[in-house]
């Protein structure tokens, strides 16, 4: 691959990364537009929010097979034109069926291109050092994009109109598809057989995982639509534990779960955006409700935690380099703790000051740690199955930010002081972070999984 086709690969990735965390916060600036214009109903308004994380969550574990059986440039490809597509027919949606349909489909193709631009981003690295610098860069193009989902959607509401926002999708999607199908080159594929069993029943146990912890806040854990999810659930995970302890070629060999390394930076990456989404879905209910802030004023002030997020995505790889990603997790978490004691601390004055200020070091933390455990999750495997891991490390952390957004709402409502249940919820996250940080005093470094050999 020469010099040219490795940098437009690269770009190609970060702006996949982008796009995808964009689509990720920039929607929550839209309801008061999609009440008015579609005549959204309450329900139908917390679909167009959660359609895309239910679909982004259940596809993507499948989404890494896929990656690495069919090669990053056909599931890049393939999950670029299925997220411009349904970007497009969000802007052009008449209804708000149509809008949520599109939305289910748009998360099925942005579970496509991460692992995909994951795998390009990092298949020209020549050592592994240069490969975590370009994990940073992807981490720090998803941070962009979701700094600027809050702050871009209500810019593009106020002087635009909702449909504004799926419309840069496919600004930026049709030229991206053209170059990729012309001048993308061929990343070496993992020569696996894929595992359409196991994508299956992975599929039915994080759906049904996943719109269980969504639904059940608002119909509660035992009404019909909840129960069946569950039940779902289960027989999602009875069914994929079988295939993949009978089946040849598995998602992830069997010894990949049991590798301490993989599986530590996996329930981290849960527990850390249980905290961290946990924390924003609460941070915005304050700011706007308790508040009394609108949009765009609420958008400005988390400039300061999720700009900050970019910022330390860069400087996490010199620093892993140099002192090891060990050591980086245990500083990055140890530093989150603090600061969202403090952001606790800070949430109780009259004045917005303290809070901002607060929320600078968790911002950084939080840009330190995302890199660093997606690079010791490729790590822990061979590069065949690069994809396959970090979809693995992926679908924890959307699972983990269901999660939180489903406690963290029943916590701050918990009381009828506002500002008394957002501090709650902060205690909960720095409980979550200080488990994050026993998981990285007790795991160890461990031999890369390799994918076994089929006769």
């Amino acid at each position: 691959m020469d010099i040219e086709h490795r940098r437009g690969v690269v770009a190609l990735a970060l702006i996949a990364a982008f796009m995808v965390f964009v689509d990720g916060t920039i929607v929550n600036l839209l309801l008061d537009q999609l009440t008015v214009h579609l005549h959204a109903s309450r329900a139908e308004l917390e679909w167009a929010l959660d359609a895309y994380t239910l679909s982004f969550a259940a596809v993507l574990l499948g989404a890494g097979a896929v990656t690495d059986t069919l090669g990053a440039k056909r599931a890049f490809i393939a999950g670029l034109v299925v997220f411009t597509v349904s970007s497009a027919v969000c802007a052009f949606a008449g209804s708000m069926l149509v809008l949520n349909i599109a939305r289910l489909v748009q998360g099925a193709g942005a579970a496509l291109l991460l692992p995909s631009a994951l795998v390009l981003a990092t298949a020209s690295a020549p050592d592994d050092r240069a490969r975590h610098r370009l994990v940073g860069w992807w981490a720090a193009a998803g941070g962009v994009g979701m700094a600027a989902g809050p702050l871009l959607g209500g810019v593009l509401v106020t002087f635009a109109d909702w449909r504004a926002v799926f419309a840069v999708n496919v600004i930026l999607g049709v030229p991206a598809v053209v170059w990729s199908i012309r001048s993308m080159p061929v990343v070496r594929r993992g020569g696996r057989r894929l595992d359409t069993g196991g994508m299956i029943a992975a599929t039915v146990l994080i759906g049904g995982l996943v719109f269980a912890l969504i639904e059940a806040p608002t119909h509660g854990w035992f009404s019909r639509e909840v129960t069946t999810a569950v039940v779902l659930a289960l027989a999602g995970i009875v069914a994929f534990v079988w295939i993949e302890r009978t089946t040849r070629t598995p998602l992830l060999p069997v010894g990949t779960y049991a590798n301490r390394g993989f599986a530590g930076v996996a329930v981290q990456g849960a527990l850390f955006n249980f905290a961290f989404y946990g924390l924003l879905f609460a941070l915005s209910l304050m700011l706007q409700q308790g508040r009394g802030l609108g949009a765009l004023a609420s958008g400005l002030l988390f400039l300061p935690l999720t700009g900050l997020i970019s910022l330390a995505n860069v400087c996490a790889a010199p620093l892993a380099h140099r002192f090891g990603r060990p050591a980086v997790l245990g500083i990055g978490q140890v530093l989150l703790v603090v600061s969202l004691l403090a952001v606790a601390w800070a949430s109780t004055a009259d004045a917005l000051w303290p809070l901002v200020v607060a929320l600078i070091p968790v911002g950084f933390s939080s840009g330190l740690l995302v890199p660093t455990m997606t690079s010791q999750t490729i790590a822990a495997v061979e590069p065949a199955l690069h994809g396959a891991a970090s979809a693995v490390f992926n679908t924890s952390r959307q699972v983990g930010a269901a999660v939180g957004v489903a406690t963290f709402g029943p916590l701050l409502g918990a009381t009828h002081d506002l500002r008394g249940g957002f501090v709650t919820c902060l205690l909960v996250a720095a409980a979550a972070i200080v488990v994050t940080l026993l998981l990285t005093a007790l795991t160890q470094r461990s031999t890369p999984v390799r994918v076994p050999a089929v006769a």
